[in-house]
């Protein structure tokens, strides 16, 4: 029997499935990823047994139907698949097994523990597609949540039940931004979805966010690059779908989704697969329906519940920020953050470009003072990024613009405030009192 077969058979006996007669069928087609074979009563994304050459057996999800046959693709590549193999339904794929049992480990796509410590005691299910909640019974965003992290506890406060892009070209810091706010939060459950990633970018991100403090209340659910499509999508949902348990608990929630782009990928590859027609940049419109059904199952819940705060990391290739991913996710969502490689170039991390982010519900959860030394940070640290170059060829004189000068005067503070070491941890209280300190006195003048 193959490793990713033996998984889902043990993911199977770990809980309840619905009742259902065991269904099957014979392959009629196969080009090495798809599937054709007889019809049989099953929903989309149901997970099927596929008997191969020498006796082993394969898993593969139906993703549509065609001229009353099935469609699925193959989880495993490479697998010897055979015309008239039989197909047999394994799993409907409705719900998934969640509980307390799932804090502290370290799960994949089909909720196969990946940390080595065997199968979780879980008690209870959940829905992967998740549960609607009708918008107007959510309740508002008014609480700040403490992610840990200075420049953002002050420039672009986040709200409990906020959703976030954090939008950045490779190489820019986005991993350890992500590692310093699982590790730092106050939320009561951290999940994050490393969906897409290096293998080796997994490994390193388990170890350096499971310390003594967060591993008791951080779930992870890993699918690195090279599996199926499918598997990455089923990943990015369980995250999402254990965030909602624990919101249901009445807990506070942060789901860190790394990252939106390679779901966005993996709901590609499928489109292409099954013949959807591409649009901008080869995305089919699939894409575009995947994003926000997936950003809008978090936020706060109803009276009662706790919240989902959700950070969805968004790639933007060659630091295109009009990528149609990152178009789509910055409209959907609350608010974006993006890194700025010319600020990483300088050394400053996190490299937050703190003009060119915003939070859209920070100006409802802080004070009128905090607010205040918001705008004023963000206009010195433009004004003077605006004239760097200038600066630095010496061709501005002290005196003609009273705003540039205190931009200059206050520089060294300004970039301290935003630097911060990826060991330390920076409280909201401390983080706010930095930023209205800062200007204590300068506000006074005007700008």
């Amino acid at each position: 029997m193959s490793l990713l077969s033996s998984r889902l058979s043990e993911a199977v006996s770990t809980h309840a499935q619905h009742d259902h007669v065991r269904m099957s069928g014979r392959v009629s087609r196969f080009d090495g990823h798809m599937i054709e074979c007889g019809g049989f009563p099953a929903t989309i994304g149901t997970l099927c047994r596929i008997e191969t050459e020498g006796g082993n057996s394969a898993i593969a999800e139906i993703i549509g139907f065609q001229n009353s046959n099935n469609l699925l693709c193959v989880h495993e590549t490479g697998a010897r698949i055979s015309v008239g193999a039989q197909v047999t339904v394994e799993d409907d794929g409705y719900e998934i097994p969640v509980g307390e049992g799932l804090l502290g480990r370290v799960f994949d796509a089909l909720g196969m523990p990946l940390d080595g410590r065997g199968p979780a005691q879980l008690e209870d299910s959940w829905p992967l597609e998740g549960v609607q909640i009708n918008p107007l019974a959510r309740r508002s965003v008014d609480t700040p949540l403490d992610v840990g992290v200075r420049v953002i506890n002050s420039l672009l406060t986040v709200g409990q039940g906020q959703r976030l892009g954090i939008i950045a070209g490779s190489g820019v810091g986005k991993s350890v931004l992500l590692g310093m706010m699982t590790r730092f939060t106050k939320a009561d459950v951290v999940v994050v979805g490393l969906i897409g990633e290096r293998g080796r970018e997994v490994g390193d991100f388990v170890r350096t966010v499971f310390n003594a403090e967060s591993r008791g209340r951080t779930v992870i659910v890993a699918e690195p690059a090279d599996r199926s499509p499918l598997l990455r999508i089923r990943a990015a949902k369980r995250a999402t779908a254990i965030a909602e348990y624990f919101r249901d608990q009445g807990k506070n929630v942060l789901l860190i989704m790394d990252s939106l782009t390679r779901v966005a990928h993996a709901r590609r590859e499928i489109g292409l697969a099954l013949g959807e027609q591409p649009t901008s940049k080869g995305y089919p419109p699939s894409v575009v329906s995947l994003i926000p059904a997936l950003v809008e199952r978090s936020g706060t819940g109803l009276n009662g519940q706790g919240s989902i705060t959700s950070f969805y990391t968004v790639l933007a290739d060659g630091d295109d920020t009009n990528d149609p991913v990152v178009d789509t996710a910055r409209a959907i969502l609350d608010g974006h953050i993006l890194l700025s490689r010319q600020q990483a170039q300088m050394g400053i991390y996190p490299a937050v470009d703190v003009p060119a982010s915003v939070s859209r519900v920070m100006t409802e959860i802080v004070s009128p003072e905090h607010i205040a030394a918001g705008q004023m940070f963000r206009r010195l640290m433009s004004l003077y990024m605006e004239n760097r170059d200038l600066l630095l060829m010496g061709g501005y004189s002290a005196g003609q613009d009273p705003d540039l000068d205190l931009a200059v005067q206050l520089w060294p503070q300004l970039i301290s405030l935003i630097q911060q070491p990826q060991t330390d941890l920076a409280d909201f209280e401390s983080s706010a009192a930095a930023l209205t300190g800062l200007f204590g006195t300068s506000q006074k003048g005007g700008l």
